[in-house]
């Protein structure tokens, strides 16, 4: 398998004023992210407000996918550098879980990324078998562990016991714990080196990278993506004294970036650097007006 690591985005979906689509704003922001260095994008994920978007063949998700692979496919061409794609694919149905891993495949996109499924509250076989499912597909399976949106933690035995299943690459930790990355490090990632541990939170990339984890699949990086790569490449280097700066002069950001919620505040504040990024659609709604202030305030003290 491919391994997985640096700075990937998890990209926003913008809208236009009337919330749909903004398509060829996708597009310029995709073009963004691969002209400012990128090292993998992750569309159709939770940042990208998947649950609100239209699924049907040929509708809003199939041509978000065809822009983001047509743009990449173009990239590699003339660079001659491999973007990894991971396809947001989770689902709290095993069964569409695996549909969406199966048109992750067809598509060609290197890996797909499975959430823990949300709202049933699975038992750790339950997890278990969910993961053991998508993992027959035969593609690469990112886990993308965030009990404060599923309402349950993937435990690191049971991510041991998934880590060990065919196909499993790596896992998007989101648990907002340090000692149970590490742990994942310990119990897992020091068996299966290629096996990825990816921050889900931008506040908590450096550390975890000073821990021997690979990036971060970053919200921030939509608006920020060089000094985001930058900080990830100097923190894999070993040079933390450079990938400290960096994280300190992002700090602010880091937290502004989710002070009224994800992804509202991230559209939010690259429409004030003019960026397509537009409305979010319902049940999300307009940030406040004073996180709006804390976002533009973060934005001047950052330089961004």
């Amino acid at each position: 398998m491919l391994k997985f690591q640096g700075a990937f985005t998890a990209m926003i979906t913008p809208m236009n004023p009337d919330c749909s689509v903004d398509y060829e704003g996708f597009r310029k922001n995709v073009k963004f992210q691969l002209e400012q260095g990128i090292d993998g994008l992750v569309p159709l994920g939770t940042t990208a407000e998947t649950p609100t978007l239209d699924e049907l063949p040929g509708q809003e998700e199939d041509k978000l996918i065809s822009i983001v692979m047509e743009e990449v496919k173009e990239f590699e061409r003339s660079t001659g550098k491999h973007i990894p794609v991971i396809l947001g694919a989770g689902s709290n149905n095993t069964k569409d879980a695996v549909a969406y891993c199966e048109r992750a495949k067809k598509v060609g996109a290197d890996a797909a990324l499975v959430v823990t499924p949300y709202y049933n509250k699975p038992s750790k076989e339950g997890i278990f078998r969910h993961f053991e499912a998508v993992s027959k597909v035969g593609i690469p399976v990112i886990v993308y562990n965030i009990a404060g949106r599923t309402g349950v933690n993937i435990t690191t035995d049971t991510l041991e016991r998934i880590a060990g299943l065919p196909n499993i690459a790596g896992v998007k930790e989101a648990s907002g714990s340090i000692s149970q990355m590490m742990d994942v490090i310990a119990r897992i990632k020091s068996k299966k080196p290629d096996f990825a541990v990816f921050s889900g939170d931008d506040g908590l990339t450096l550390p975890l990278l000073s821990c021997g984890g690979d990036g971060v699949i970053s919200v921030v990086s939509n608006l920020a993506p060089a000094p985001v790569v930058e900080m990830v490449r100097k923190g894999l280097e070993g040079d933390f004294a450079e990938a400290r700066k960096i994280h300190y002069r992002l700090l602010p950001f880091f937290k502004a970036a989710f002070v009224d919620g994800n992804p509202t505040s991230i559209k939010y504040a690259m429409s004030v650097k003019n960026m397509p990024s537009g409305p979010c659609r319902l049940p999300l709604v307009e940030v406040t007006e004073a996180a709006k202030k804390v976002i533009e305030d973060a934005l001047k003290e950052c330089g961004l």
